[in-house]
């Protein structure tokens, strides 16, 4: 029975470059179209590419991956995941940057002991080296935030865009959908910024209302209004 090889990538991000691994695949004769790629954690394996790779893999077939933080960055997992391909589907794991865990070279006893134990060590590294990386992230979020930077999404404003989209809407030439398209926003955003919009207006029409007001009544000194007709205007 011929022997298939496969390759399996992470990388952690989208942005992230998976260069160096596809190389290192290609180096060892895999076919670009034998090799699956996942941009996501490796908290776990719940991985759309992984899984389908996984139900490929058959007795006696090969996967390669580049280094053990690669296939995951749980221990347990990592521990169980490897298991179930070498020994219940029977097929080998070459880890390219470690040459002692090979399945595929250490048969006997003694080998198959020391690559458990590197496999121990080995995926005991990657999981604390997760909980590092996790470590750094919260002390980075904690310092910004005491320095003032804001996380999460932007927060909507009233823009002079929204202003003009507010007025067509008011006058019914447009419908809120589409003024929703317009603005790019939400229907709670909308509704949120539209209360946010009327609220400035109503305040600036009781500014010039109490403006021309005052105008209308130079017989009353501007102490009295200020004190009598003011407060009874903003009630």
């Amino acid at each position: 029975m011929e022997v298939r090889k496969f390759g399996y990538i992470r990388v952690s991000s989208k942005d992230q470059n998976e260069g160096r691994q596809l190389q290192a695949m290609k180096d060892k004769g895999l076919d670009e179209r034998d090799i699956f790629m996942d941009k996501q954690s490796g908290k776990n394996f719940d991985r759309e590419q992984y899984q389908l790779l996984k139900r490929m893999i058959r007795k006696g077939d090969v996967l390669y991956i580049h280094s053990l933080d690669r296939f995951g960055r749980n221990k347990e997992e990592i521990l169980q995941e490897w298991n179930d391909i070498t020994k219940n589907i029977q097929a080998d794991i070459v880890v390219i940057d470690m040459p002692l865990l090979d399945t595929t070279q250490f048969k006997d006893s003694l080998g198959t002991f020391i690559a458990d134990l590197v496999l121990q060590i080995l995926s005991w590294m990657a999981e604390e080296e997760r909980d590092r990386i996790r470590k750094r992230q919260r002390e980075g979020i904690d310092v910004a935030l005491q320095n003032g930077v804001p996380f999460g999404r932007p927060k909507a404003t009233v823009t002079e865009e929204f202003k003009e989209v507010y007025d067509l809407w008011k006058a019914g030439e447009m419908t809120a959908v589409k003024a929703m398209a317009e603005l790019g926003v939400k229907k709670t955003t909308f509704y949120k910024l539209v209360k946010e919009n009327e609220k400035d207006i109503k305040k600036v029409s009781l500014s010039l209302y109490r403006r021309n007001l005052l105008k209308k009544e130079p017989a009353i000194p501007r102490y009295f209004a200020s004190l009598w007709m003011i407060p009874i205007l903003g009630e």
